[in-house]
């Protein structure tokens, strides 16, 4: 999920949402093993990365904001009772999955409401366009929730901000009104969207597989297989650099693109109850020996010099198009990126994706284990003047053909558990499909980039992985400042804090 200026998605969610080792199970805040989140689910998309934006003022009251529209008559196609006149205000972030889908779904829309007039943009600058609307009681009625200034989803739900969802999932799908909207997504998708008990705040509309993202031909060239231990890995790159090929870069400016691939290591080199401490805010998580480990064989790719030359200072856009030239072979992204660089990646890239490669056989859990959950978030505002109409619109973005139109057009797969039949599926949706079954089970979800996105972009990744991978800190040295921010984090009283349940 990728943006055009600042940084590309995350995320999200995976991130971000959108992982556990010994048993395969895990739960998430509302009980949902983790393991189930991705069970059977060959899905990808992207995810958006939370943002650095800390939506710290979020007014809890909102100051004159216009009436509610008022509902209309509830009927077979109009389940949600949507006022068939009122204006419907739909704000999109204009990332690597462009507005096209969206504006075909909107079309859609005011098919279905002749009268009604829609008012859609799309922008890069979510959070400084929208937050003074939600501080005077005045937002969209529906918000794609994306990018580098995407708002902070733990803010907006603590201080009461979102819609819930409820009513979406429960009204009839847009295909089949026999079915909920609710059984017709993805495992996982519905519970990612819920914090505390069970309304649901978000709406994931995609699908992302995080991972190293790599060109089969590169390997191929080097005659080399992808490495699934740090010392095949370090071959790897000793090979590629004596033929003047870095073995990895990533988005230098926005660091916390490496825990795509990082965080879903630590998992397996620690399993997942490392991640859920991590996650949890729990002392000294992160000085558990797999983060240890994690964090000393990737300062080891800094120190051998297989780092792409001048990538502390690149951003995701200049560090994708250096490796789709062909200057670097590994990559940390998730499965936007296929969209996002589809103008430089070339045509015979042959682009796949990993899991990431692990320490070594000791690995708590196989090699394999990838990060994978819902992205995309998109949100009806709890002051919207056209809640109804927010979600109704959702609705049609959830439908078989709408879900059809947004996989062939951006190559990622959507929230509706279907929406395939009759199209090519592109090499990196295909190798994101088929690293989801070689998963299995072994699917990690880390939550920090949902929970806490200000220490999750600007700490973690900016002030911590990022110095460390630029040389200015060692891996001991990292590891002590960030448990320091997770610490300042656990202790302050005006952030709400989750846990795994």
């Amino acid at each position: 999920m990728g943006s055009t200026s600042d940084e590309s998605r995350t995320p999200d969610r995976i991130t971000p949402d959108r992982i556990t080792p010994g048993t395969t199970t895990r739960t998430t805040t509302t009980g949902l093993g983790r393991r189930d989140l991705i069970k059977r689910s060959a899905a990808l998309g992207l995810i958006s990365v939370p943002t650095m934006g800390f939506l710290s003022a979020c007014a809890s009251s909102g100051g004159g904001g216009e009436d509610k529209a008022k509902a209309g008559k509830k009927t077979e196609k109009n389940p949600l009772a949507v006022n068939d006149t009122a204006q419907m205000e739909f704000v999109l972030f204009d990332g690597g999955f462009g507005k096209e889908y969206a504006e075909d779904a909107v079309k859609i829309y005011e098919t279905n409401f002749p009268k009604a007039k829609v008012k859609f943009s799309a922008t890069q600058k979510i959070q400084s366009t929208l937050q003074p609307r939600f501080n005077q009681g005045t937002p969209p009625d529906l918000i794609d929730n994306s990018g580098a200034e995407q708002m902070d989803m733990g803010v907006l739900v603590g201080k009461s901000q979102l819609a819930d969802l409820t009513p979406l999932l429960d009204a009839p799908s847009y295909d089949d009104p026999n079915k909920k909207v609710r059984d017709t997504l993805r495992p996982g998708i519905v519970e990612m969207g819920q914090f505390d008990g069970d309304p649901v705040w978000i709406m994931y509309y995609a699908y992302t597989v995080y991972g190293v993202w790599y060109s089969q031909k590169a390997l191929d060239s080097l005659d080399a297989a992808y490495p699934q231990t740090w010392d095949e890995m370090l071959a790897v790159c000793e090979k590629a650099k004596k033929k003047g090929i870095a073995g990895w870069t990533y988005a230098g400016k926005y660091p916390y693109y490496l825990p795509f691939s990082l965080y879903p290591m630590i998992g397996k080199v620690g399993g997942v109850e490392v991640l859920d401490a991590i996650d949890n805010l729990e002392p000294n998580a992160w000085k558990h020996p797999a983060v240890k480990a994690c964090f000393e064989a990737y300062y080891e790719l800094y120190k051998k010099g297989y780092v792409l030359k001048g990538t502390p200072g690149l951003d995701h856009i200049q560090s994708q198009t250096a490796w789709a030239k062909g200057k670097a072979l590994f990559i940390p992204n998730g499965s936007w990126v296929e969209n996002e660089s589809a103008n430089v990646i070339p045509a015979d890239f042959d682009l796949a994706v990993s899991a990431p490669t692990g320490i070594d056989s000791s690995d708590k859990l196989p090699f394999g284990t990838i990060w994978a959950s819902g992205g995309e978030p998109f949100i009806v505002p709890a002051k919207a003047r056209n809640t109804a109409g927010g979600m109704e619109q959702l609705r049609v973005m959830l439908s078989e053909a709408s879900s059809k139109n947004f996989t062939s057009k951006v190559k990622s797969l959507t929230a509706f558990n279907g929406g395939t039949e009759g199209i090519t599926l592109t090499p990196g949706l295909k190798s994101g499909v088929a690293a989801l079954e070689k998963a299995g089970q072994n699917v990690v979800n880390p939550r920090l980039q949902d929970w806490y996105v200000q220490l999750q972009k600007e700490k973690i990744g900016v002030s911590g992985l990022g110095e460390m991978m630029a040389g200015r800190l060692t891996p001991a040295e990292a590891i002590k400042k960030i448990q320091g921010y997770a610490d300042e984090t656990a202790k302050d009283t005006s952030i709400k804090h989750y846990k795994h349940q």
